[in-house]
């Protein structure tokens, strides 16, 4: 932070403090000064000793392999970082090479000055603002949200931390006194020596001090620097007291061992990667500690190894439990821990892992929370619990404990307990003892110290609160505006009422919701100075006051002994979420309440407050504040958070009308939308200060010119320097979201300062509102006026400003917790007003912004309350012996107060609020108005109705003659029709005001359908016999998913698949045909043109297809060779292929003998210990889970089969009782003939059961649902009565009822019919006979009717046995069915049980999967690595053999060398000795080297050290046989060139021997590295069969725990075969399961085994035999095969003198590829001949067209020169008849005769040009250039050349010319003489266009050609 460093004055760094004073005792007593006041005495001895360490611990090697070492060197320097110590810690051989140093001890009684260290406040240089401007009070908060903030030094004082204090609080008389920080950055944490003479305090801030404190002297004795970054979490001294460890926050998070009286860092490392909360010792090994934190605990050791003393960390495990934040823990003396869980169990750690979780019974948590400390007294375990208990444990329990199952619990309870509170959440405890008596203080996270006595006796005393507090952030705080009284509230829904006199807590009351807003009323409101309104979270405001019970009479018996009281005097709720604001109007008429619900409520003060109304605003609302009364109109200025500010009036509430409503609506309002212009003002900044920086460069430049003057030296002109590109300047930035304003206040009507938080802070903005009224203020972009920076508030904003009562001091609370005061003059803001400022770091730096801040009613004293739950009062400019005698009044109370009756709270959060409350009853107000309307009309409608009744009544009581139809009352039917359209159109609206339940119903409907019934692809179905209870039921099916389904469609898209290929087949062969039938009548056409020119091409081919037969001949020929050649090479190696190696085994042999080691011998039972798993047998969960969907799938299948054929049967019984319905229908019609005794009993109608039609269940209709809506309102009206009865029955009975006639099956609906029909049609028969029978019947008649009779007799026999057939052949069926489902079933529960033992095998394969995939890995890992391995092993012996052919070929070259030097010597030569020397010399070669590569340098030079030291040996062996010769010289009558060549030679030697030794060197290399890698090989090959050992190891294991598994096998008895003397033995244990087909095959493969082994031995014995024959006949082939290359070699030499690869002639004999390019050529110059003859041919067709359209074009010239004649001829006789105009056509007859003359020379123009063109044209035809025949004629035409199309095909308009101009035939000529040279590849381009375009447009595009060739020329 800005101001840490600027409050620090401290000297406890060399940069930080004074000069001539040395920052640490060492350097004190180095610079032999005197030491500070207070240390004077201190200084005595200074020790000699040397550094003890502890013992040793057990090296990493000893460590289990799974613990994680974390090791960090010994760190024995002090704080100023001895180099040399260092050295002697990195490099301990060297150390103990020198003397061990003599280190310097810190005198055993020196202390440091506290009044050089501890920080004070910052006051701007040169201000004049005193240091003591402020002075601490007292302190009333406590942070009670750390985790550990209690410490007990003795039984009388109490420490903890407040801020950036350490307050002592003495429990006896109260008074607190204070330790600041030193750094001004805050507190981490205190703790205490084990003797209590020291307490260590942990600061935080950049690089923060660890002070340790004397006690109770308060000295400080030791600075501790280097432990950490940023802050300092927590700390602990060892047992002894010698050792302390701290632990540090992010970003470092360092653990840090210290000999802390020496200021000495002995051990460091970082001790997590995330929070830790915790580090304490061991206290029975000091070697051990423990850190705890953020989803982690760890255990470290300090071990002394060979490299010195270490820190090993191991990571405490969680395995199966989950992982928790550990928060409290404590060190067993065995080295095991234990430690908290976030849910409350216990964990006991041992090794690094969880031995056990220790729970309660009934596997209930020991604590209901998490558990927060743990604490090891006098042999008990005592655990404190956030959920306010304290429970102490069996120690001896605790430390055996082990866990029974695989749960890993035990269950263990507690010794005692003890519950503290309510509302209480324990966090740490800390143990005295007061007069010899243990007492413990415990720390309360919801703001309490309580004092507890955990003896557990009779005499054990009751918890005891010694003091309250807030719980966490202060949210709001009011001072009194008469006394000393102070006002606060908080989110733990308290009020307090402080005396900052006598620094007590006068009173608390507490309610339902916490506060957020809290004012003072003013003494205009109250002027006793009682009254305070407090905003809640939930809306509520409550109206309380403070009195002074003593004032209140006092009744018999009874005495008022406290301070003050709080009464509720009145509660309502304006808002609905939390109030943020509250502001009393200056005159105090009005109260202002602003709240998170945007909204702004405004009361009038009286005795009760009444509501005004209310207005709505753009956010939630942050401030208010009221104008002050100078201003002539009292106006609220309300801020919100989103960057809006508004201003309005007070409301009078006389003007508002609050019938309806409470909402203002026509308030003046004015808005103010704050527009950011901070990146403005840095941009300015920045372009100020760039220029700055310019001037000042040109200013430095002028001086130096002018001293470069002065000194008389001349200035060159010199070029101006370019100046640096400068970066560009930051663009403009305006925050996305708007900065949130944080406070602000007015100064001046309609203007405003705010403070704002975000991008925006740093600044104070003077703001103004706007005249402008827009109608969205959401548009609005305001830009404040006058902007004074603040410094050091870029991250730092101000929260909170508040003036004293003379506005001479501005008290402004900083997010960071500080506190500072701005001094102002005039009383108004200026820029240079504020910069200077009194600044004082008081509450905590990282959580403590200041929440609220104010001065007392006479400015004597300043409060301020921060988030970190803290509240100091500051003496303003007086010593505090001035305030002895002041005192604090409590008010008193009012009269008749104890009379009151208490106010009535709101305590449901849920309330409604004031604007609720109103609609509500203008709601119930408008509905009773309503129905006393609709009551009113009702009664009329009744009155009419009675009237309409006695009137129909009086009607119906007239004659008939006399009475009036029903029609006759209706008077207009369109009364009628317009109520029915009424009707409709409220039907309409219902249905669309029900419309979204109706949909919402269906939905509903829908998701239980598809949750339930649409998952079921069968439900249960019985079907009953009919004449018997049998009965078959369907499988309840469950569909199966998508998943079991896939291998089925996998299998039909294959099918589609195929369809779809074989239908394209199908079209490929049609498209085939029809593209074969047309090639063959395109080849066929091809035959043809081929016959009709081949008579002509005949004889010019004759020679070109007799050269290319000759050629393919040829080509054959040397084919026919190389396949002969490529057929032998393949033979031979086929041959060599086929050829055995010497360890050669057959690979059918080998398969055989692996399966028959496999499958062979005795049969291995899987429970056997050398069973092993062979390699397709290893079941895996993939496997499983693919043979438990196989079976599924199988099982379902099976079972859908089965419900098909039952619901089948079931269509089958609906279909027999519509026949037997049918068959009755027809019998009682016949019986109706029949007399009653003949009749026969009609049979019974069977009658479907409901659970065979469950679908029924879901049919329903408007009867049934509104019969279910009755009884479901009756069910809800007699609850009570009808508990006892099943609610199912109505339920049932509406769902099972028969559905309606419009649903019934159609199939049904027509056979009822047609029996209707036939009914019908027999009892007009029978009414026609008994009108006949009314009469006599004749003989004739009685026999038809005794025929009728007997018909009738014999039908309804018929009818009753066919119904009968009908019901006993269904029964039969049904019993046959069910048979079969029987069998089924007991397939299914097989199959069911199968399936049970599979899945618990899968569960087993799950739960070992990870480790077999693991195994699985690692071998198919190195099996990767040894085929990587393999593969650089061939490499390496395939580049050793390269090497050795190199190698090979360079001794033969060098060989070849000395016979060439021995050839050239020739016999008897005298120089011979002297030229070998020559040879033989060895001398050194230069090589060039390469500049710049001084690898290659270096290199170049060892290599030439030893060939110094090689050729210096060779040079002293030679030496020492002859004398030293120069081989400079060629000796005399020495052949020169002889001698020359040898020099050569010698040359070529060396370079030989080079390259040799190379390829040796690289050989050796290569040699290395494979010998390497294959030792590496056979390491990689021996983990490898480990590996592998190891996953044959555990597949057994594997299959041992599938074998462990309970299998069922139902038998028969008669497939028992294991008898015991006899009988059935009881354990089958000893038993084997075996299938008939396996045991016979087991005997019979018995017999088969011996018959094998005779023949195999047979087998043998003729193998034996064929191999001795076959080595024999190999031994004569090879003799056979030398003899014959012998004769081969012989030949050769004699025939060609040499050997000669017979193969390479035959290859390369012919050249075939030169022969194929002559005959191209010859085809190439063959067609072009030919097309040479075409074009002349159509060249001369063009000349006769052309000549042909010229004859033409003649012909019509002619003509028209008969026109011209014959027009001339007319103009002479209009003349003549016109004599008096003839002069007027004078003129124009001249002008004739011109043009006429223009004409004809224009025509012998044309003429000439027209040659020029023929001329061309035959140019043309002569040099292959051809127009072609389609293109155009030239004709002559009026003078102008025009170009006809040859036919109208090709042009839309025949009869259309297009005129050529005929420069453009010369520009042609020009042109054309250039172009003959172009390639004739243009010709078919050219050709192309002349088709397509003009005449003039082919000149224009030959034009453009001719200017692109010339280009690319």
């Amino acid at each position: 932070m800005a101001d840490e460093g600027k409050n620090t004055t401290s000297s406890l760094s060399p940069s930080t403090g004074e000069e001539d004073k040395p920052s640490s005792p060492r350097e004190q007593e180095g610079a032999n000064e005197k030491p500070a006041e207070g240390a004077q005495a201190d200084h005595s001895g200074v020790q000699e000793s040397k550094t003890s360490l502890p013992k040793e611990s057990p090296t990493a090697e000893e460590q289990e392999e799974d613990v994680e070492q974390v090791e960090s060197d010994t760190e024995s320097v002090d704080a100023e970082g001895d180099s040399e110590e260092q050295d002697n810690s990195e490099v301990p051989s060297e150390a103990q090479k020198r003397p061990e140093k003599v280190e310097k001890k810190i005198s055993e009684t020196f202390f440091y000055d506290y009044e050089d260290i501890y920080s004070r406040p910052f006051v701007t240089e040169d201000s004049g603002i005193p240091i003591n401007l402020l002075t601490l009070k007292h302190s009333f908060g406590y942070d009670c949200t750390r985790s550990v903030n209690l410490l007990l030094m003795d039984s009388q004082t109490l420490m903890y931390i407040a801020g950036n204090q350490v307050v002592l609080l003495d429990l006896k008389t109260k008074s607190q006194s204070y330790l600041r920080s030193s750094s001004g950055g805050g507190i981490g944490f205190i703790t205490a020596h084990p003797t209590k003479q020291y307490f260590a305090v942990g600061e935080k801030g950049k690089k923060p001090n660890l002070i340790i404190y004397d006690y109770p002297s308060l000295r400080p004795y030791r600075i501790l620097r280097g432990g950490t970054e940023e802050a300092y979490v927590s700390g602990d001294f060892n047992d002894a007291g010698t050792l302390l460890a701290s632990v540090g926050s992010s970003p470092d998070y360092m653990l840090t061992i210290w000999d802390w009286k020496e200021e000495k860092i002995v051990l460091r490392s970082k001790a997590f990667s995330q929070d830790v909360y915790k580090v304490t010792f061991s206290a029975d090994n000091e070697e051990q500690l423990t850190t705890s934190g953020a989803g982690h605990i760890r255990f470290w050791k300090m071990a002394l190894t060979f490299t010195g003393l270490k820190l090993q960390g191991a990571l405490g495990r969680f395995g199966k439990t989950a992982v928790t934040d550990i928060i409290g823990y404590v060190e067993l003396p065995d080295g095991k821990v234990i430690s908290g869980t976030e849910w409350g169990n216990l964990l006991l750690w041992e090794g690094g892992l969880i031995k056990v979780e220790l729970c309660r019974a009934e596997q209930k948590p020991c604590h209901s929370g998490p558990v927060s400390q743990l604490v090891l007294d006098e042999g008990e375990l005592v655990t404190v619990g956030k959920d306010g208990f304290i429970r102490v444990w069996n120690f001896e329990t605790i430390d055996a404990a082990d866990s029974v199952d695989d749960t890993g619990l035990l269950e263990v309870e507690p010794m005692n307990e003890l519950h503290v509170g309510r509302n209480v959440s324990l966090s740490f405890m800390s143990k005295v003892h007061d007069c010899g008596q243990p007492v413990w203080y415990a720390q309360d996270t919801n703001g309490a110290i309580w004092k507890l006595d955990l003896t557990f006796s009779n005499m054990t005393r009751d918890p005891e609160c010694l003091y309250t507090f807030h719980s966490g952030r202060i949210e709001a705080m009011s001072v009194s505006p008469i006394t000393y009284l102070l006002a606060t509230t908080a989110l733990d829904r308290s009020v307090r009422i402080y005396d900052f006199i006598s620094n007590s807590q006068l009173s608390e009351i507490k309610f339902k919701q916490g506060g957020t807003a809290l004012i003072w009323a003013p003494r205009v409101v109250n002027p006793k100075g009682g009254l305070i309104a407090v905003g809640f979270e939930d809306g509520v405001v409550r109206i309380i006051e403070v009195y002074d019970p003593k004032g209140l009479p006092v009744l018999a018996g009874q005495t008022n002994t406290e301070n003050a009281e709080i009464n509720l005097k009145q509660a309502f709720k304006p808002h609905v979420t939390a109030v943020t604001a509250l502001a009393y109007e200056p005159n105090g008429d009005v109260l202002a309440t602003g709240s998170k619900d945007k909204t702004v409520f405004f009361f009038a003060v009286e005795d009760e407050y009444e509501p005004i109304g209310f207005i709505c605003v753009p956010g939630p609302v942050q401030a208010l504040q009221w104008s002050p009364p100078s201003h002539v109109k009292s106006t609220l200025l309300i801020l919100c958070e989103n960057g809006f500010a508004l201003q309005v009036p007070a409301p009078l509430p006389e003007e508002q009308d609050t019938v309806s409503t409470y909402q203002i609506k026509n308030l003046p309002t004015q808005y103010f939308h704050f527009y950011s212009i901070k990146s403005r003002i840095k941009l300015e900044e920045e372009i100020a200060l760039r220029e700055k920086r310019k001037q000042e460069k040109e200013k430095a430049k002028l001086e130096w010119i002018k001293q470069q003057q002065e000194m008389g030296k001349e200035i060159k002109e010199e070029e101006p320097e370019e100046e640096p590109e400068e970066e560009p300047l930051p663009p403009l930035y305006i925050p996305e979201e708007p900065s949130p304003i944080l406070c602000g206040f007015y100064s001046a009507p309609g203007k405003f300062w705010l403070s704002l938080g975000g991008y925006d802070s740093g600044f104070l903005y003077h703001c103004e509102f706007s005249n402008d009224h827009q109608d969205d203020p959401e548009n609005k972009k305001d830009e404040p006026f006058e902007v004074i920076p603040i410094e050091d508030t870029d991250d730092n904003p101000i929260h909170q400003i508040s003036f004293c009562t003379s506005r001479l001091l501005m008290f402004c609370g900083m997010q960071n917790g500080a506190l500072r005061v701005y001094p102002l003059q005039d009383k108004d803001l200026k820029v240079n007003t504020l910069k200077e400022y009194w600044s004082f770091n008081v509450h905590d730096n990282d959580y403590g912004q200041i929440q609220g801040i104010c001065s007392s009613y006479d400015d004597r004293f300043l409060i301020t309350c921060g988030g970190d739950g803290n509240i100091f009062t500051f003496n303003i400019l007086s010593p505090e012996d001035v305030h002895k005698e002041l005192k604090a009044k409590i008010p008193s109370p009012r009269s008749g107060l104890e009379k009151e009756k208490a106010a009535e709270d709101i305590e449901d959060p849920n309330a409604y609020n004031i604007e609720e409350v109103k609609q509500k009853k203008e709601y119930e107000r408008v509905m009773k108005e309503a129905e006393e309307k609709k009551k009113k009309k009702r009664e009329e409608l009744i009155a009419l109705r009675h009237e309409f009744l006695s009137l129909l009544q009086k009607n119906q009581e007239l004659p008939k003659h006399m009475q009036l139809h029903r029609e006759q009352y209706e008077m207009d039917h369109r009364i009628f029709e317009e109520l029915n359209r009424q009707t409709a159109q409220r039907i309409q609206l219902v249905q669309k005001e029900l419309a979204w339940e109706h949909e919402k119903h269906l939905i509903g409907l829908q998701k239980l359908q598809n949750q339930f019934r649409d998952s079921l692809e069968f439900d249960t179905v019985v079907v009953h016999a009919i004449q018997s209870n049998h009965q078959i039921s369907t499988y309840r099916l469950l569909a199966m998913s998508e998943k079991y389904y896939q291998d089925k469609e996998h299998l039909s898209w294959k099918r589609t698949v195929l369809k779809q290929a074989w239908k394209q087949a199908e079209k490929r062969e049609i498209i085939g045909e029809t593209r074969h039938t047309h090639s063959d009548d395109r080849i066929f056409e091809g035959e043809a043109e081929k016959l009709k020119t081949s008579e002509v091409r005949k004889p010019t081919t004759h020679y070109i297809e007799s050269k290319r037969e000759q050629i393919r001949r040829i080509v054959e020929k040397s084919d026919k060779v190389k396949a002969k050649i490529m057929k032998r090479k393949a033979e031979w190696d086929e041959l060599y292929k086929s050829k055995p190696s010497d360890d050669y085994e057959n690979p059918k042999a080998v398969e055989d003998i692996r399966e028959a080691q496999e499958n062979m011998g005795y049969y291995k039972l899987k429970t056997a210990t050398n069973y092993r798993v062979p390699e397709h047998k290893r079941m895996n969960t993939e496997k499983k889970m693919v043979q438990l969907t196989s079976l599924e799938v199988l099982i379902h299948k099976r079972k859908v089969n089965m419900n098909k054929e039952i619901m089948s049967l079931r269509d089958l019984k609906v279909s027999i009782i519509e026949k037997i319905k049918c068959l009755v229908q027809e019998l009682k019609s016949i019986q109706t003939a029949l007399d009653l005794s003949e009749r026969l009993p009609l049979p019974l109608i069977p009658q479907l059961h409901p659970d065979e039609v469950p679908e029924k269940k879901f049919e329903y209709d408007s009867d049934i649902l509104l019969k279910f809506k009755e009884e479901q309102e009756a069910k809800a009206k007699c609850q009570e009565q009808l508990e006892g009865s099943p609610s199912s029955l109505a339920f049932r009975h509406g769902f099972l009822r028969a559905p309606p006639i419009k649903e019934i099956d159609p199939m049904a609906q027509a056979a009822g019919a047609h029996l209707m029909k036939i009914a019908s049609s027999v009892v007009t028969e029978q009414r026609k006979v008994f009108e006949i029978e009314k009469a006599e019947p004749t003989e004739m008649e009685l026999e038809i009717l005794k025929r009728e009779k007997i018909k009738n007799l014999y039908l309804q026999k018929t009818l009753i046995k066919k119904i009968n057939a009908l019901v006993i052949n269904f029964d039969a069926e049904l019993r046959f069915l069910r048979h079969k489902k029987l069998k089924l079933d007991v397939q299914m529960k097989s199959a069911d049980l199968r399936y049970i033992t599979w899945y618990e095998e899968l569960l087993i394969l799950k739960s070992l999967e990870k480790h077999e995939n693991f195994l699985q890995g690692h071998v198919d890992t190195l099996i990767s690595e040894k085929e990587a391995m393999q593969s650089k092993l061939n490499s390496y012996l395939a580049q050793m053999e390269n090497r050795k052919c190199e190698i090979v070929k360079l001794q033969e070259y060098e060989k070849a060398l000395y016979d060439n030097f021995q050839a050239s010597l020739g016999e008897n030569n005298e120089f011979a000795h002297f030229l070998t020397k020559v040879l033989k010399k060895k001398i050194k070669c230069m090589e060039k080297k390469e500049v710049g590569r001084e690898a290659d340098e270096e290199d170049e030079k060892e290599e030439e050290k030893d060939e110094k030291s090689s050729l210096g040996i060779g040079e002293e062996n030679s030496g020492s046989e002859d004398e030293v010769f120069d081989d400079s010289v060629c000796p005399k009558n020495c052949n020169e060139a002889l001698f020359q060549n040898t020099i050569q030679l010698r040359q070529k030697r060396l370079d030989i021997e080079k390259a040799l030794t190379e390829e040796k060197k690289v050989a050796a290399n290569l040699r290395k590295k494979y010998n390497a890698l294959a030792k590496q090989a056979k390491v990689v090959e021996t983990s490898l069969d480990t590996a592998e050992r190891e996953l044959e190891t555990f597949q057994w294991e594997k299959q041992q725990r599938l074998n462990d598994l309970y299998v069922v096998v139902p038998l028969k008895l008669h497939q028992v075969e294991y008898l015991v003397n006899g009988e059935m033995p009881s354990d089958f244990s000893q038993a084997l399961v075996f299938t008939n087909q396996s045991l016979e095959y087991l005997q019979k493969r018995i017999g088969e085994l011996r018959n094998e082994k005779i023949m195999q031995r047979e087998i043998y014995k003729k193998a034996q035999e064929q191999h001795k024959q076959l080595v024999q006949d190999k031994k004569e082939m090879d003799i056979k095969i030398r003899r014959l290359e012998e004769k081969c070699s012989h030949l050769m030499m004699k025939k060609f003198g040499r050997l000669v690869d017979f193969e390479a002639v035959q290859a390369h004999s012919v050249n075939i590829r030169v022969e194929e390019l002559e005959v191209q050529i010859m085809e190439k110059e063959y067609a072009h001949s030919q097309e040479l003859k075409e074009w002349e041919e159509r060249i001369l067709d063009l000349r006769q067209q052309l000549m042909k359209l010229t004859k033409e074009n003649t012909s019509k010239l002619q003509q028209l020169n008969r026109f011209c004649l014959e027009k001339q001829q007319l103009e002479t006789k209009l003349d003549s008849l016109k004599n008096d105009l003839g002069v007027e056509f004078q003129g124009t007859r001249t002008t004739d005769i011109k043009e006429k003359a223009r004409l004809e020379s224009r025509l012998k123009h044309t003429a000439r040009d027209t040659a020029l063109l023929r001329e061309e044209i035959h140019l043309l035809s002569r040099k292959d250039g051809c127009l072609r025949e389609e293109l155009a004629l030239l004709s002559r035409k009026d003078g102008c050349l025009f170009l006809q199309p040859l036919s109208p095909q090709d042009s839309e308009t025949p009869t259309e010319t297009f005129p050529v101009l005929t420069s453009e035939m010369w520009l042609l000529k020009a042109g054309y003489e250039s172009f003959t040279w172009a390639n004739t590849a243009l010709e078919p381009v050219l050709s192309k266009i002349l088709k397509e375009v003009c005449l003039k447009d082919v000149f224009c595009y030959l034009l453009n050609i001719l200017a692109a060739m010339a280009v690319l020329c």
